[in-house]
């Protein structure tokens, strides 16, 4: 390191300002990547599944660099999930100071009454001793038997938007992810990723 042999493997590197070569060859920071991809349903958030699932690196294999997901998307859940290998960026967006707000679309079985919808945007009891906080509710379109709504939330409780609306007595029978902080799906086809340029990742973390 500086032209130094450094035995001691405790030893701090500054990336800024530190040169680091190993076997004669320098160490160089890995450049940071942004993906954004369509999480089908019926796919794992994890890198490997030990009951043979598939998994969101399956439809990644093109890609020549590790990536991590930022969050989850539970398996019967689609839409916009985050990868990089960037770890600030990462913590950042899942630190639940941050407030990220993450809109999901959401499609349930019957009518959702007007007393239902205020109970999701001021907060209910969603069991587990859990209680959701205050969301955004916007009604796209109803039929009587089926509901379309999107909702806004900034927390993340497991399976949060299925269990308020469990909470409110409607299944949900389709719930995709559209848009996280300003970063939005937009017409990205299913199972598919497209690299993000850093300006445009930094919008995931807009309020």
């Amino acid at each position: 390191m500086n032209g130094r042999v450094i035995r001691n493997p405790d030893q701090w590197v500054e990336s800024a300002k530190d040169v680091v070569h190993l076997d004669g060859l320098r160490v160089r920071e890995e450049k940071k990547i942004y993906i954004a991809l369509n999480k089908p349903t019926g796919v794992v958030t994890s890198f490997g599944d030990n009951r043979d699932r598939s998994t969101v690196y399956d439809y990644l294999k093109e890609l020549d660099r590790w990536v991590f997901p930022v969050g989850r998307l539970d398996m019967d859940t689609s839409g916009l999930l985050i990868l990089t290998n960037d770890t600030e960026f990462g913590e950042a967006l899942l630190q639940p100071e941050s407030k990220v707000p993450k809109t999901y679309y959401v499609k349930v079985s019957g009518a959702v009454s007007m007393e239902e919808y205020f109970g999701l945007a001021g907060g209910l009891d969603i069991g587990r001793g859990e209680r959701s906080g205050p969301c955004v509710v916007r009604e796209v379109r109803s039929t009587g038997k089926y509901t379309w709504f999107e909702v806004t939330i900034t927390e993340g409780k497991n399976r949060q938007v299925r269990r308020m609306c469990d909470a409110i007595g409607h299944s949900v029978l389709k719930l995709v992810r559209i848009r996280v902080g300003r970063l939005q799906l937009d017409d990205l086809p299913i199972g598919k990723y497209r690299i993000l340029s850093r300006k445009e990742a930094q919008t995931a973390r807009s309020i």
